[in-house]
C-alpha cells in the first residue's frame, strides 16, 4: 500500500503564511508527479501547485507569486509554502501523486487533507 501523509494545515490571519508537508511512504518504486490540490467549501477540488512528471512545475493562477512547492526525492516529501495567504485560500489542501508501484502499477493517490483556515 501506498501513504500520502500531510501536515502543517490551522489557523491564520490574512496576510500570514503556512507551510504545508506531504511525506509519501509504503510500497513505491517511484513518484511520477506529486502537489497539492485544494477544496474550498462548495466548491470543487482544484490544482494549487504540482511536480510534473516531466520535473517541472505547474502553478495555479491564484498561487503564482504566492506559493512556493518544494520537494525532496530522496525523503519523498513536497511542501509547499503558502504566503500573503487570504480568505480566499481557506480549504482542505489534499496531497496527491502519481506513483509506480513495487509490482509496476501506476495509480493516483491522495492524503486524507489538511485543513487550512484564513480568519482574523
Amino acid at each position: 500500500q501506498v501513504q500520502l501523509v500531510e501536515s502543517g494545515g490551522g489557523l491564520v490571519q490574512p496576510g500570514g503564511s503556512l507551510r504545508l508537508s506531504c511525506a509519501a511512504s509504503g510500497t513505491i518504486r517511484s513518484i511520477n508527479a506529486m502537489g497539492w490540490y485544494r477544496q474550498a467549501p462548495g466548491k470543487e477540488r482544484e490544482l494549487v501547485a504540482m511536480f510534473t512528471s516531466s520535473g517541472s512545475t505547474n502553478y495555479a493562477g491564484s498561487a503564482k507569486g504566492r506559493f512556493t512547492i518544494s520537494r525532496d526525492n530522496a525523503k519523498r516529501t513536497v511542501d509547499l509554502q503558502m504566503n500573503s495567504l487570504n480568505p480566499e485560500d481557506t480549504a482542505v489542501y489534499y496531497c496527491n501523486a502519481r506513483i509506480v508501484t513495487t509490482d509496476y502499477r501506476l495509480a493516483n493517490y491522495w492524503g486524507e487533507g489538511t485543513l487550512v483556515t484564513v480568519s482574523s
